[in-house]
């Protein structure tokens, strides 16, 4: 027996899976407040026979369901946030379902569905005594914060995996080989004196103050750290009133590079900047650690796998109707945006994207040992079992992730891309638990390539998952 028949049986439940990423569309939910979106998933591996375990890491949104027995044991990752203030129709031009609203506009409306579907064609498999070991279904709050699968990680969620598979929504359907930038979110919280800025500006000490010298000083440190690194804020709070000096003010901090050591140096410098300007300016400081995590390490025997998955599947098979909508999207972005899609794509591929709309037909693995400039918490679970991942093509051609374009196609045409996503690691997770050999190649590659470096946690003890940041 061959994956052939988990495809077949991905494909059997092609209108299920639809309906589910269309469900996930319409109730967008931010992170770690997830209720119906992870109910969905849920209902449908209990359905299905899936031993099921819940509030992992702490968070009532983040679940495991198994279904086997045995080694090797396969995880499938899965996603189900939305982003603030993305709602979007599905039509071309920008117009919010509702002002102000959630929506799907990095497409994980399709992401933890296609897992599911993925999972319970190799359960089926399983059931029917074609292969043996586990396969796991990993329900994943928060990745937009970068929180689900950290506090998942510290409780050892992952710890028996013998390897783990995820995706991505994209506009290129292809396996993943460039890094990840390891990452820390930390928030810093000035408290001074309030006082009325014109009468008595002796009597304050203003907490914004403190929070303008300590972003001058990083503009300072920037010289003086990696290439690769980049340290971005944002300030949440910064008064009310010019007239009154604050006596309160935050800045929330993204510091990132290449590995776990180096954004952990930075983030020690930006704390010393921090306590400086409190000490500048007579005020108090608090430093809030939310998370943090590591660079993705790709494992290439899991890819190889993922790669000649996607080889046998070939293209997703989109309608004409899909082109011309995609068409009508790639008409609302930029053409300089469509040539920064296409920088790290190799070049004989480039014309032939560069002249379609929707471009479905996979890529060969490529920008191996590079890194990119974006984070995800997959990098947490990489440095504990070997792990693959790969992107489908669900947008338009150069449709940047976040945007109301991706959303409008995540509610659209970007759902036939869940149901290819959904074989690519069913078949996958078929191919690993039938060759316990390439599994055993895969764990001796991550201990060569990890060497005497082990996971260790970013988070603090006793930290708790960050509800409020997303709360609705």
């Amino acid at each position: 027996m061959t994956k052939t028949r988990v495809f077949k049986d991905v494909e059997s439940e092609r209108e299920r899976l639809l309906s589910m990423a269309q469900r996930i569309w319409e109730t967008p939910e931010l992170g770690l407040h997830e209720e119906e979106s992870a109910q969905i998933l849920l209902d449908r591996l209990k359905e299905e026979g899936f031993d099921v375990e819940i509030k992992l890491g702490g968070m009532p949104t983040a679940f495991v369901a198994s279904y086997g027995s045995g080694d090797p044991t396969v995880g499938i990752l899965g996603e189900y946030d939305a982003l603030p203030d993305l709602s979007q129709k599905v039509t071309s031009e920008r117009d919010p379902i509702k002002e102000g609203a959630p929506g799907h506009g990095c497409g994980h409306n399709l992401f933890g569905v296609a897992g599911v579907g993925g999972a319970v064609g190799v359960k089926r498999a399983i059931e029917r005594g074609d292969i043996d070991g586990t396969i796991e279904f990993y329900g994943c709050p928060a990745e937009e914060t970068l929180v689900g699968k950290v506090f998942m990680a510290r409780d050892g969620a992952f710890d028996h995996l013998d390897a783990a598979i995820t995706w991505h929504p994209s506009t290129l359907s292809t396996p993943t080989l460039d890094r990840s930038l390891a990452l820390d979110s930390i928030q810093f919280t000035f408290e001074g004196v309030s006082a009325h800025a014109a009468a008595s500006p002796e009597s304050g000490r203003s907490a914004l103050d403190a929070v303008e010298l300590l972003n001058s000083g990083v503009e300072y440190m920037r010289e003086h750290i990696s290439e690769k690194a980049r340290v971005h804020y944002v300030i949440t709070n910064g008064g009310d009133a010019p007239n009154v000096v604050p006596s309160e003010a935050t800045v929330w901090y993204y510091v990132r590079a290449p590995t776990r050591s180096e954004v952990e140096r930075i983030s020690e410098w930006l704390t010393d900047i921090a306590e400086a300007a409190s000490m500048m300016t007579q005020t108090d400081v608090n430093r809030r650690y939310i998370t943090g995590c590591w660079d993705y390490l790709p494992n290439r025997t899991v890819t190889d796998v993922i790669w000649e998955t996607m080889q046998e599947l070939g293209d997703i098979g989109y309608s004409d109707d899909d082109r011309a909508f995609a068409a009508d999207l790639t008409e609302t972005i930029s053409d300089d945006q469509i040539e920064a899609s296409l920088e790290d794509v190799p070049e004989e591929y480039t014309d032939e994207i560069r002249g379609a709309h929707l471009y479905d037909v996979p890529i060969p693995p490529h920008a191996e040992g590079e890194v990119g400039g974006g984070s995800t918490e997959v990098g947490d679970v990489s440095w504990i079992t070997p792990t693959g991942q790969f992107r489908a093509a669900t947008w338009a051609v150069g449709t940047p992730a976040h945007t109301w374009q991706a959303t409008a196609a995540n509610g659209d045409f970007g759902k036939k891309g869940a149901v290819y996503a959904a074989k690519v690691l069913g078949g996958t997770a078929y191919v690993l638990l039938e060759n316990p050999s390439i599994v055993v190649q895969a764990n001796e590659e991550f201990h060569e390539v990890t060497g005497d470096r082990r996971y260790q946690t970013p988070l603090p003890p006793r930290i708790e998952p960050p509800f409020d940041l997303t709360a609705e």
